[in-house]
């Protein structure tokens, strides 16, 4: 009995019992769609937070106010010195491989058109800003530059902003009240679109630094950014901004992120999450495995009259187990293939809703969970097919 006699002994059984077929190949279908399914959106959710972070500008060096530590529990920190426009300018001066520096100062305030209002997050910042966080203009022009603690009245707003407060009309040259102050709009940002991390810039208005302290009565900024030359020059750029500071304030009171060490961690945890989901997903492969399994001891014991045939006429017992195994085999593949085909048209009805989410199977997903599905059919093949290999064949052509 050659191979090709093996596969057509077992796609003949499979196909005489087509309602069982069936019901063997959906349970695999649907662990492996799920699966495939959910590796796809967990590689998805990786690629949007690392895309995410990466929007926010390249190479980053994130100052913070106030030294957080850590003692196995909850976080708790604080701020002994303010970070001030001061420090910001010794860090762009003094810090080696800084290429552009931006300040940011934030609150929230009503920002007023003629009747029209609304609140809006505060942003005040210097020119810089434009460029670290990859910002256009779409028209008018950004805040001018200078020096940080000259203010000024001039305005840039976001692009919901000037919708709201102006419709249709151009808001360059208005005169817009932010809470009691007066400024000029000098210019609209183009649309930057949602994000779940750092500000949705669609919705803001950008002022004068200076002037947003002195606004919002704060001494200390929010944070202060530094765009570094290179990614070579992260850590020596993180080591001199936490040595700078502490000759400046005695005392180490400030945080220092790297962007890239953010994005490793949210990634390190995305994965695990991914690998974790897909781990409770299989457990639905093991259940199709069993029925498998049962699906086989069901079929050994109706075809005791065949396999006493096929030992009568000389088949040997390894010939019988591959029999019963390649059938097994067989199931699991073709549902894997079915699943593999629900799975990707699962991502794509998501992407259709959520165009934004990269949600994408690796080509490893798919070669895995093929190889997965087969050998769930194997393993759980194994006894049934055993069985049949070891009936006894005198007995077996009485159907006893």
């Amino acid at each position: 009995m050659g191979i090709g006699d093996v596969i057509g002994f077992a796609v003949g059984a499979l196909r005489g019992h087509r309602l069982r077929t069936a019901l063997s190949v959906a349970g695999v279908a649907v662990g492996i769609a799920a699966v495939v399914a959910l590796t796809a959106l967990g590689e998805g959710a990786r690629g949007y937070v690392v895309r995410e972070f990466m929007s926010l500008g390249s190479n980053l060096l994130i100052v913070l106010p106030g030294k957080v530590e850590t003692t196995g529990g909850m976080p708790y920190g604080g701020t002994t010195h303010d970070l001030t426009l001061d420090d910001f300018r010794e860090l762009a001066r003094r810090i080696p491989g800084v290429s552009r520096a931006a300040p940011i100062a934030t609150g929230t305030e009503t920002v007023r058109f003629g009747g029209r209002g609304r609140s809006a997050p505060v942003i005040g910042s210097t020119v810089e800003l434009l460029e670290v966080r990859r910002l256009e203009v779409a028209s008018g022009r950004f805040l001018a530059p200078g020096d940080p603690e000259a203010g000024g009245s001039e305005v840039v707003l976001g692009v919901e902003v000037a919708s709201e407060l102006f419709g249709t009309s151009n808001p360059l040259g208005e005169v817009v009240r932010i809470g009691d102050w007066r400024y000029r709009v000098v210019g609209v940002l183009a649309p930057h679109g949602r994000s779940f991390v750092g500000f949705n810039f669609d919705d803001v208005v950008v002022i004068p630094v200076q002037t947003a302290m002195r606004m919002f009565n704060r001494a200390s900024l929010f944070r202060i950014l530094l765009e570094m030359e290179s990614a070579d020059h992260l850590d020596e750029g993180k080591r001199a901004v936490l040595e700078l500071m502490h000759d400046r304030h005695r005392v180490d009171d400030v945080t220092v992120i790297t962007q890239d060490a953010v994005v490793e961690t949210f990634s390190s945890i995305l994965g695990v999450l991914t690998l974790v989901l897909v781990a409770i997903a299989s457990i639905s492969l093991s259940v199709a495995g069993i029925g498998i399994m049962n699906v086989m001891l069901v079929a050994v014991a109706e075809r005791r009259r065949e396999i006493g045939l096929l030992r009568a006429v000389g088949a040997g017992t390894g010939q019988i187990l591959a029999v019963f195994l390649t059938e097994a085999a067989v199931l699991a593949a073709v549902g894997g293939l079915v699943g593999l085909l629900g799975g990707w048209l699962a991502v794509r009805a998501f992407v259709r809703v959520y165009p934004s989410f990269p949600a994408t199977t690796p080509a490893w997903a798919v070669a895995a969970a093929l190889a997965v599905a087969v050998g769930v059919g194997v393993v759980f093949g194994t006894l049934p097919a055993r069985r049949a290999a070891r009936l006894d064949p005198v007995r077996a052509l009485q159907g006893r």
